[in-house]
């Protein structure tokens, strides 16, 4: 039996018993699968490396029989990260994988060209000011500046917090499309504190008036004790891609002064869009 042979009855049949493939975490199965996604990254990266290839130079590469080639390449079709041409019938890099790229690149410029404003900000208003991005059905805080007041403040940075119970997190759920919003809508929403909004109704009228009046403001509804305002951040397209926050505790954070932080947020959230493109 030729080495290829042998890779090919390797791939078409990883486990002798087929129970082991959905076995134990760790096992033969989990290996496999692990074995598969490794396999698949190497196939982008080849791409990424020659241009276009085909099955056979892809299958020579990996090491592995021509139908396990296919059957990866066909794998990365459908999810659009490798397209293949027509007339010569080699791949390349699809629509797909700058998706992805454009995201990450997005998440990373939107934190670089906040690093003056939220400093600026925070610096003028002494409290904690935040950049956070949608992250499947939650906020994640990307970017972090501290004011001379919020010293003991606890640290937010990468932290993944619900999109129903905190500013940043209703400013990025009122700008959703709007059946990814009422599918949310439809989930369970968990109380953190008796300020926490639970009922969907109440909660889609509160974002539709985020919407119109530009920023949401927040009050012990994640944790007793803290207040927040956000803004959105917006692309070149008018895409809502991050939200900027101003957060404290609520001695400091009153009814008083927090409309007149969620107006400052709205200003730096508008500086830092024109960064990003927003308005040309």
């Amino acid at each position: 039996m030729t080495r290829t042979q042998k890779q090919s009855d390797r791939d078409e049949n990883p486990t002798e018993n087929p129970a082991e493939s959905t076995a134990k975490p760790g096992g033969r199965g989990a290996a496999s699968a692990v074995q598969s996604v490794d396999r698949a990254v190497s196939v982008l990266e080849i791409l990424a490396r020659h241009g276009e290839a085909g099955v056979t130079e892809i299958a020579d590469e990996l090491d592995v029989h021509k139908s396990t080639a296919f059957r990866l390449l066909g794998v990365l079709e459908n999810r659009g990260l490798v397209a293949q041409a027509k007339d010569r019938g080699k791949y390349y890099l699809g629509a797909g994988v700058l998706r992805l790229a454009g995201a990450a690149a997005v998440r990373l410029d939107v934190s670089q060209e906040g690093v003056p404003v939220c400093r600026e900000l925070a610096d003028e208003l002494g409290e904690t000011v935040n950049i956070a991005v949608l992250d499947d059905d939650a906020a994640v805080n990307i970017m972090q500046a501290r004011g001379t007041a919020s010293v003991t403040a606890q640290n937010w940075l990468g932290r993944r917090t619900p999109l129903h119970a905190t500013s940043s997190g209703k400013v990025l759920f009122a700008h959703m499309p709007p059946t990814l919003r009422e599918g949310l809508l439809a989930r369970p929403l968990h109380r953190f504190t008796e300020r926490t909004v639970t009922v969907a109704s109440m909660l889609r009228g509160e974002l539709d008036t985020v919407v119109q009046q530009g920023y949401a403001i927040t009050v012990e509804e994640l944790e007793i004790g803290l207040a927040a305002a956000a803004s959105p951040i917006r692309s070149h397209d008018g895409k809502v891609i991050a939200s900027l926050s101003v957060s404290g505790p609520v001695y400091r954070l009153s009814q008083e002064r927090l409309p007149e932080l969620a107006k400052r947020t709205e200003a730096a959230a508008a500086e830092l869009s024109r960064r990003m493109g927003y308005g040309f």
